[in-house]
């Protein structure tokens, strides 16, 4: 019963785990190539082994588990097999949590950019007119970085002929809906506005901040005003 017992464990289950936890790898990660390869000369191994462990039972009648003589063999055995199935767990955790690590951070990227592209928008100083403009565009597509300094080059020249500044600050951003190649993100801002010899005018902004992915990089596509109904 006892070298029943070891044949079951070392000569059986051991490389057939290890075999299922190969072709898990494999499953999980798509089959690319390189693991193609990897798989079929290790399944290719751990059949030899088994191969190599029946002739030995058919003509010294032992076999690796029942091999009194060879514990080190069966510990190599029982390492292989729990190194394989120890990898496919953790390969299988990691490439599964992927897409929401992956949304987490794209959740928290957009609605960074989106936050500091809506303030930049509705931030002005006649000292430096184009700075914010620049800042906002830096985090722009370039078709939306020409249509933003189009629609803003004219505002910016009235505010600064009026030595009128423009302060802006997120009360809070929130993505309304987010893909792996588009987001949109809705941003609530504070702006304050003061001109020489005029009290401050402080108002509530709501911006709508559209971007989408292009080379793993967040760029904005649009800005626009959230109107009240």
């Amino acid at each position: 019963m006892r070298n029943w017992f070891r044949v079951l464990a070392f000569d059986l289950l051991a490389p057939a785990a290890a075999a299922a936890a190969l072709i898990y790898i494999g499953v999980v990660l798509g089959w690319p190539l390189w693991w193609v390869s990897a798989c079929s000369v290790l399944c290719l191994l751990v059949l030899q082994g088994v191969i190599v462990n029946f002739v030995l039972a058919r003509r010294d009648a032992v076999t690796v588990g029942t091999d009194d003589d060879g514990p080190g063999l069966r510990l190599a055995v029982v390492g292989a097999a729990t190194a394989a199935l120890v990898a496919a767990v953790v390969i299988g955790y990691t490439q599964w949590t992927q897409p929401d690590r992956t949304l987490r951070a794209d959740t928290a990227e957009v609605a960074g950019i989106a936050s500091s592209v809506a303030e930049a928008s509705a931030t002005f100083t006649p000292q430096n007119p184009t700075a914010s403009i620049d800042r906002a565009t830096a985090m722009m597509t370039p078709e939306s970085a020409d249509r933003f300094n189009d629609e803003f080059a004219a505002v910016a020249k009235d505010l600064a002929g009026r030595k009128v500044s423009a302060q802006a600050a997120t009360v809070s951003a929130g993505v309304e809906a987010i893909g792996p190649d588009a987001a949109s993100v809705a941003v609530i801002l504070r702006g304050t506005q003061s001109a020489p010899g005029q009290p401050s005018d402080t108002a509530v902004l709501a911006l709508r901040v559209a971007l989408s992915k292009s080379d793993g990089r967040w760029l904005v596509q649009d800005v626009s005003p959230i109107h009240s109904r």
